[in-house]
């Protein structure tokens, strides 16, 4: 991976803003938040605290201490009996008041207590009061987990008078504390089961009442709360206000407390602020872990920022900080969005070699951005790699691999995939059916495509606008104009709307029918329901017309285009730089690339190509040199069609050792030959009288299966003669 040094001098944005849309608390200053990032931390020193109140309960009876105590000895006499079975005799006069008082007598056995408050819990439900004493005894002896099980227990309750029932659990709470556990622990289980419970408020409003008795909740439970607020500004409101506050009482944020208020804030795409928050840690003794840079790469990968998620990672190296699988993740993602999928994978390799175990949204992120980028042979290793690692690939995963393979034809393998898919009981949705379909209207099998379109109804899956589209644009290739008409007619019937996409279908389908009036009105169509044309419904009328050989009418086609504030692609430009080579307009093609250039718009080879064509058939190969070196220059690399028309046009001037360095290289660059480039290249060989090369193209085309011109056959059956 690239890395860049990072500095972080100079300004960053503030927070303040969140001011203004949550509006300010009372008594609070309109730069509270600008505060909040240069107040020191604070310990609460005051000594004004209430003490807990002693414990009294309801005194027993004469009667009652002895059936008490009759329980008491029973119970820690038995031995491996059962309770239900030593204390049958006691159930009819036994009370929840008996209850308290026994547990007086064994809350230092925490086993019996437990097994006694089950028995006397199974008779009748426990008050408040019995509830909140064996919470005490449970956090005493250090198991939070029934003690949460008991608080959370009670709040699962039905028809709860929720402000009431809290006020009293509190209350009692605070009752039985000093007598029956005195541990502060109690307080934060009963806070976190609070927020557990979306309870948020009376959690506050708890912390504030235990405030009055000196107790202050640990910051690990503070960190649960700031965790369940929302995602949204309220939430953010509230975060920021605790962590003014709650400092000056004595609650010291931790790493992993920033590390929630930065999620947060990434969350709504404030990243800077977020950033901002990274840098305030370590001024305030909190050290920023993987967590922290993780969280803010993945949120300036969401906006694009690639150099500074890079800066961030050589950040993290100089502290000697391992990028984590989310880490990862982020900046692969980022990559296949950028079309930078080569350095994805590097990145996944440079992931597997620090021992990090990549994940499934890793290898499926970058399968999409492989097959997205058409280079299938990589995404189909990535997949079988995946299986390797005992990954299993979902539906998203096939559906990326079943819309690469549509993508470029390849039907076999998207419907090899498309049955693996099911046969792993994976049901397909509208996303892969509509991919499937959209691929066989690509390749003219519109057979195939209806039958999955049915299969796709019955199966209670209902076709969408693309679906249709791509049945449209199928049927439109296939000269099925009518038949297209009717299915639109039939979309709309169903109450879809036909978009933009559905009409350049029609348009384009109309033009390749070669009825450029009709495909012309439909577009003033388009305008009539509020569509606007886009660059692609011009282009394709610019094509057409191109084809046609009415050049005038092209030109004016991109005008119009222009005066609507419509950008040309470079498809639009190859659309007219093929028209002028086609109606020999050789010199209109030249000022056309020279425009381009001037402009700053660069040309690909789909252009370079289009103009050496021409000067080929004509025979002029300086010319044709000459527009290649300039393509060179500019940085365009020659693709496989740019070395087949200069092999053909130097083999036909017999140029042959043009031809043979030019057949090299692009062998080199895995390009191979078309049939008729060989068929040039062992014309120019025997014209050149270079007969063992000639037959060495002879028997290396024969080889691969390709198609020999019968006057080549012919000419070399006289020659063995």
């Amino acid at each position: 991976m690239k890395r860049f040094a990072v500095s972080f001098l100079g300004h960053f944005p503030q927070l303040s803003s969140y001011h203004h849309h949550l509006g300010s608390p009372p008594n609070c200053s309109p730069m509270f938040l600008n505060r909040f990032l240069s107040q020191t931390l604070l310990c609460s020193s005051s000594t004004d605290t209430r003490p807990f109140p002693d414990y009294s309960p309801k005194k027993p009876t004469i009667r009652d201490l002895e059936f008490a105590h009759q329980i008491t000895s029973t119970i820690k006499l038995r031995r491996f009996e059962p309770l239900p079975r030593i204390l049958k005799s006691y159930e009819s006069k036994f009370q929840s008041n008996h209850l308290i008082w026994v547990l007086m007598k064994i809350k230092n056995d925490y086993g019996l207590v437990l097994d006694f408050f089950e028995w006397a819990c199974l008779r009748r439900d426990p008050t408040l009061e019995v509830r909140s004493i064996v919470v005490q005894i449970a956090v005493a002896s250090k198991d939070l987990k029934m003690a949460r099980w008991l608080i959370l227990d009670f709040w699962r309750k039905p028809n709860l008078d929720v402000s009431l029932s809290f006020t009293h659990f509190v209350e009692q709470l605070l009752y039985t504390y000093k007598d029956w556990g005195s541990d502060p622990n109690v307080f934060d289980v009963f806070f976190q089961v609070l927020v557990e419970v979306e309870m948020l408020d009376e959690a506050m409003k708890f912390f504030d009442k235990i405030l009055n008795y000196g107790v202050v909740i640990s910051v690990d439970s503070w960190n649960l709360y700031l965790s369940r607020l929302p995602d949204n500004l309220h939430g953010c409101w509230k975060a920021m206000k605790v962590f003014i506050e709650l400092p000056q009482v004595g609650v010291c944020w931790n790493t992993a407390s920033y590390n929630i208020l930065i999620h947060l804030f990434c969350q709504l795409g404030k990243i800077k602020d977020a950033h901002l928050l990274l840098l305030q840690m370590e001024f305030r003794g909190c050290i920023p872990d993987v967590v922290s840079y993780s969280t803010i790469i993945n949120g300036y990968c969401h906006i694009g920022e690639l150099q500074k998620v890079l800066r961030l990672i050589r950040e993290m190296q100089i502290k000697q900080l391992n990028p984590n699988p989310c880490t990862y993740n982020s900046i692969i993602h980022l990559l296949c969005k950028m079309g930078k999928v080569v350095e994805a994978e590097r990145i996944l390799r440079e992931m597997i070699n620090e021992g990090i175990y990549p994940d499934f949204v890793v290898f499926s992120t970058l399968i999409d951005g492989l097959c997205k980028r058409g280079n299938l042979s990589a995404a189909y290793m990535l997949f079988h790699e995946m299986q390797r690692w005992r990954i299993m690939p979902d539906l998203l995963t096939y559906t990326s691999l079943i819309c690469g393979f549509c993508q470029i034809g390849n039907m076999i393998e998207a419907d090899k995939i498309f049955h693996e898919m099911c046969g792993r009981g994976l049901e397909p949705d509208e996303v892969t059916c509509t991919a499937l379909i959209d691929g066989y209207c690509k390749v003219g099998k519109m057979k195939d495509a209806f039958l999955l379109h049915n299969q796709m109804v019955q199966v209670g899956l209902v076709p969408n606008v693309v679906t249709y589209t791509a049945l449209a644009d199928g049927l439109c290739k296939s000269g099925e104009l009518d038949t297209a008409n009717e299915l639109l007619h039939e979309m709309c019937g169903k109450g879809l709307q036909l978009n933009i996409i559905t009409y350049n279908a029609m348009v384009n389908g109309l033009c390749k029918a070669g009825n450029i009036v009709e495909a012309t009105k439909l577009m003033e169509d388009m305008e009539v329901v509020g569509l606007n044309p886009d660059t692609f419904t011009y282009t394709t009328l610019m094509d057409a017309y191109c084809k046609a050989g009415d050049m005038s009418k092209a030109q004016e086609l991109l005008q119009r285009m222009l005066d609507r504030g419509l950008q040309p692609t470079i498809v639009t430009f190859n659309v007219l730089m093929n028209g002028f080579c086609m109606s020999g307009m050789l010199e209109e093609s030249e000022r056309l690339l020279k425009w381009m250039l001037d402009k700053g718009i660069t040309p690909n080879a789909i252009t370079y190509n289009s103009l050496m064509k021409q000067y080929c058939i004509r025979n002029n190969m300086c010319a044709t040199t000459a527009v290649y070196r300039g393509m060179c220059a500019q940085g365009v690399l020659p693709d496989s069609n740019t070395y087949n028309i200069l092999i053909k046009g130097h083999s036909k001037a017999r140029n042959m050792k043009e031809a043979w360095f030019l057949h090299k290289e692009m062998v080199g660059k895995g390009f191979s030959l078309t049939p008729s480039s060989y068929n040039a290249m062992i014309k120019g060989y025997l014209k050149r009288k270079k007969f063992l090369e000639a037959s060495e193209l002879f028997d290396e085309m024969r080889r691969q299966g390709l198609i020999v011109d019968k006057e080549i056959y012919d000419l070399f059956l006289d020659i063995k003669l």
